[in-house]
């Protein structure tokens, strides 16, 4: 808990509560579904949360902005920008149903009322939103071509989490895109080599 407001010192006594009862809550779950490995577990506040957070270092979005967190797994980033974000709308999509139950078990232990999640795949899929997140689902190129329904061509962006060697990756991404190193925001060593890919779609 001590990372999130070391790195985001402005957040509110309602914002610190929430993220101090996803530790119990996703360990409650955690339990029923594997949605974080046991040894991964004990860095769910650095390694899941806060990593999600960085989306939040590069975009603030604005108020009543609509976002889709494509593929969000256990709910990353999908729960962490809810809280951040409580002006906005956010829905996680994932095709594996145990873990869609699990994460809105989690919105529904937080009272969270911005935040949604379905068990759908992206490709069926038909609402539009303003931004597209996710954390590494598939290769970037791979990835825009299933999501470029999701919102209008020309007015959206997506924020990719992503670790490791890019250029190649990048090579056939005809839109506009910029790198964020998230080594700017956070001292941690786990964030030497991950990145926020922001594309406008």
């Amino acid at each position: 808990m001590e990372l999130i407001t070391k790195y985001f010192p402005e957040i509110t006594v309602a914002q610190r509560d929430h993220f101090a009862r996803l530790g119990p809550l996703y360990a409650e779950w955690n339990a029923r579904v594997n949605l974080i490995s046991r040894k991964d577990f004990e860095h769910l506040y650095e390694r899941h949360i806060l990593h999600s957070l960085g989306i939040a270092k590069v975009v603030q979005f604005k108020k009543g902005s609509r976002i889709v967190d494509v593929g969000t797994g256990g709910g990353f980033p999908l729960v962490p920008l809810a809280i951040m974000f409580p002006q906005c709308t956010f829905h996680g999509i994932d095709g594996i149903g145990k873990k869609i139950a699990a994460v809105q078990g989690v919105i529904q232990g937080l009272g969270l009322t911005n935040c949604t999640a379905e068990q759908v795949r992206s490709e069926d899929h038909q609402q539009r939103y303003d931004f597209i997140v996710s954390r590494a689902v598939t290769t970037l190129p791979e990835f825009l071509r299933m999501t470029k329904h999701l919102t209008v061509k020309g007015e959206g962006k997506l924020y990719y989490l992503k670790g490791g060697e890019l250029a190649d990756e990048l090579l056939p991404v005809k839109q506009r895109y910029r790198v964020h190193a998230l080594s700017e925001f956070f001292e941690e060593e786990f964030f030497a080599t991950k990145k926020v890919v922001e594309v406008e779609l």
